[in-house]
């Protein structure tokens, strides 16, 4: 496993929207791009236990923090919105000279995604083209809340997005981190594991900015409409690798992907022990070949 340290020494901080975000390429120059977009609250060093997988299939792999996690700028006070972050992915595939990719998604990253989506389909419809896929070339989803009227928030989302969330913030240690995150997995992790994604979240006094990061429950509900016909009526090739037992958005999101996307890969990963919130990080030797298949 590369360590936090080693995967924020294989990448670099580029000004980008005027804030410092970290980014990192994988993979041969002229292999197929593929983006990765990370969840709440961790980074996109949850990806690395995936990584291995996607180079030996020779894709050119994308990764970045999005603002206010890991190794990017963490503004304080800021008004964070997934709309936002979805104008720095688009920067940051400018930057590089991205000029398509597939991408994929975890968690807060889904609505991320959800909104790319949403402007590459705006963007094909003001074409004199069939309106269809642009940027985007395939689209693979992990657990998150594609859905709002499904998303089950736990209580300690709940609270730091409260009143009372400068106070839970004060209190927040590895302790409890580690404890809050095996709440939602389905599958064991290490403890080593689980100090790295603390390690991630504590850069630059990260807990400070989970307040104002939650406020993407919010968005999400009031950009429903618009994200859910992006995701329904994207016209290109989609993947769901999903973990059932995840509370916050498992089987009861899958049965809804089913219902609504039939024609859709859906992998549920209800194998014994049945994966939950964090399929990349709790079982990557399944994710692995999954996402090579899907965006083979």
């Amino acid at each position: 496993m590369t360590s936090l340290a080693d995967w924020h020494a294989g990448g670099e901080r580029l000004p980008i929207c005027g804030h410092q975000i970290f980014v990192r390429q994988d993979g041969p120059a002229d292999g197929s791009p593929l983006t990765l977009v990370h969840g709440f609250p961790t980074s996109s060093h949850d990806w690395v236990y995936v990584l291995p997988a996607l180079l030996d299939a020779g894709h050119r792999v994308t990764t970045l923090d999005l603002l206010g996690f890991g190794a990017s700028d963490k503004p304080r006070p800021y008004d964070y919105t997934l709309v936002e972050q979805a104008t720095i992915v688009e920067a940051v595939w400018t930057d590089l000279g991205i000029a398509t990719t597939a991408l994929v998604a975890h968690d807060y990253g889904v609505s991320v995604a959800q909104e790319l989506l949403a402007r590459d389909a705006e963007a094909g419809s003001d074409s004199e083209s069939v309106p269809g896929p642009t940027r985007i070339t395939a689209m693979t989803w992990l657990n998150g809340g594609l859905y709002p009227d499904l998303h089950r928030p736990i209580p300690t989302q709940e609270a730091l997005a409260g009143p009372d969330g400068p106070a839970l913030v004060a209190a927040m240690n590895e302790e409890l981190f580690a404890a809050t995150l095996r709440g939602i997995f389905g599958r064991p992790v290490s403890d080593a594991v689980l100090h790295e994604l603390w390690l991630a979240l504590d850069m630059g006094d990260g807990t400070t900015v989970m307040p104002p990061l939650l406020a993407y429950m919010a968005e999400r509900r009031t950009n429903a409409e618009r994200w859910v016909s992006a995701l329904e009526q994207y016209a290109g090739r989609q993947t769901f690798i999903w973990g059932p037992v995840d509370p916050i958005s498992g089987g009861h999101v899958a049965e809804r992907i089913a219902q609504r996307l039939p024609h859709a890969a859906l992998h549920v990963l209800d194998d014994p022990p049945a994966v939950g919130h964090y399929p990349q990080v709790e079982a990557p030797e399944l994710v692995g070949p999954l996402l090579v298949a899907a965006l083979a």
